[in-house]
């Protein structure tokens, strides 16, 4: 995997990947920066969002599960001091859809975060997640309930 990155003038930079899409990064005015693009930390974050978000759903379908919203939060914690760490996170994924079974979110959260998303593998080595979801019976015309919600615990042995 290769990436390219270009000062464009004061802390602003564009990023390039291998599929070549690029992306506008950039540092508040405090930093020097003129608030145009995202932050490479959030970089970080988006990443690790949209890699664990792209598996559930992948699993979720595979799973026969009939989804019809699906959205990640995360919440990463920093640390106050430089070099401003993330030292924790909170991933939430909520699932909306008809009869959506609690297992099958269950075991979809265990597959991303076992053996799955490489973003969430290789960054639960630096920090701690804890993994929460929340499942949504879809009512049609926008409405939707809540059906079940809690915390996905690894009861795998050490």
């Amino acid at each position: 995997m290769k990436a390219t990155v270009n000062w464009q003038n004061n802390m602003t930079f564009i990023g390039k990947s291998a599929s070549g899409f690029p992306v506008q990064m950039d540092a508040e005015s405090s930093y020097g920066g003129t608030d145009s693009g995202v932050r490479p930390m959030e970089m970080i974050v988006l990443g690790l969002a949209g890699c664990t978000a792209m598996d559930m759903i992948s699993i979720l379908r595979k799973k026969r599960q009939d989804v019809t919203q699906f959205e990640v939060k995360m919440d990463a914690l920093r640390s106050p001091e430089y070099p401003k760490v993330i030292t924790s996170a909170v991933i939430t994924y909520i699932v909306v859809g008809k009869n959506i079974d609690e297992a099958a979110v269950l075991r979809s959260i265990e597959l991303t975060a076992t053996k799955y998303c490489p973003a969430q593998i290789m960054l639960e080595q630096a920090f701690p997640m804890d993994l929460q979801y929340e499942i949504y019976e879809d009512e049609g015309d926008g409405g939707k309930r809540l059906t079940y919600q809690g915390v996905w615990q690894d009861l795998l042995p050490e």
